[in-house]
């Protein structure tokens, strides 16, 4: 899946121009933005029963992650803190934040990582739970590095949902969901932006000897063999 990567360097450079372009505007709605999160002071998990467990969840779009997310969430008890839904919700909220947060991506520029984190940061602190599934992030490098300099430690976990691109387009586009980028075009996009940005985390876990390469064709079940005896040992050491 990764060899098309060295192509799509117009694409990349694409992103990353637009942000470093405006970077200078994203700053003062970060700044605005973090510094009105009911948050602790300094950056870090205030840890209230020892240390949390994190495991970071990604794949492709129609990948399957959420479904195994939900099965993971009911069978071992963890949280489950999806990166797209935490941001849809803060926009949704009408607040001021959700409207910076809105106007950025209307605008075509990046949601800053700082601000994605957070949000994370925010439910992981008002949560009882110490568990944590972060689903959909970190999608890139720069992703990586501002969750682990804000949260102040790095995934016990990583789990890598592998699925063919043609088997993720049909996916998504059986599953009806009513968002405008369900369809082919832009499913692709997306799939090839994934993809590009996403390597070079999967290759860094990798190395670190935390990712865990989960064949994500087949029943729910099925794949979900694959995932149980993870958390099943880390329940066992527990």
């Amino acid at each position: 899946m990764w060899r098309r990567a060295t192509s799509l360097s117009p694409l990349i450079y694409s992103f990353k121009s637009s942000f470093f372009i405006q970077q200078g505007a994203q700053q003062k709605i970060l700044e605005r933005f973090t510094t009105g999160l009911p948050l602790q002071e300094k950056d870090g998990i205030s840890p209230k029963y020892g240390a949390p467990f994190l495991t970071f969840v990604l794949g492709g779009p129609g990948c399957g992650k959420g479904t195994q997310c939900a099965k993971i969430v009911e069978t071992f008890g963890f949280k489950h803190l999806s990166a797209g839904d935490l941001l849809r919700r803060e926009i949704e909220s009408d607040s001021e934040y959700g409207s910076m947060i809105l106007n950025t991506i209307k605008e075509g520029r990046i949601v800053p990582s700082e601000v994605t984190v957070k949000l994370i940061q925010r439910e992981m602190e008002s949560s009882d739970n110490q568990k944590f599934l972060i689903d959909g992030f970190p999608r890139c490098e720069e992703n990586r590095r501002a969750f682990e300099k804000i949260i102040g430690a790095e995934p016990d976990m990583v789990l890598f949902f592998d699925c063919p691109e043609d088997e993720m387009v049909k996916r998504v586009l059986n599953r009806n969901q009513g968002r405008i980028d369900d369809n082919i075009e832009t499913v692709k996009t997306r799939l090839k932006v994934f993809e590009a940005l996403n390597l070079p985390v999967i290759n860094y876990y990798a190395k670190k000897g935390k990712l865990h390469k989960i064949n994500a064709i087949g029943s729910v079940d099925e794949i979900f063999e694959q995932v149980q005896p993870l958390f099943a040992a880390h329940k066992n050491e527990a």
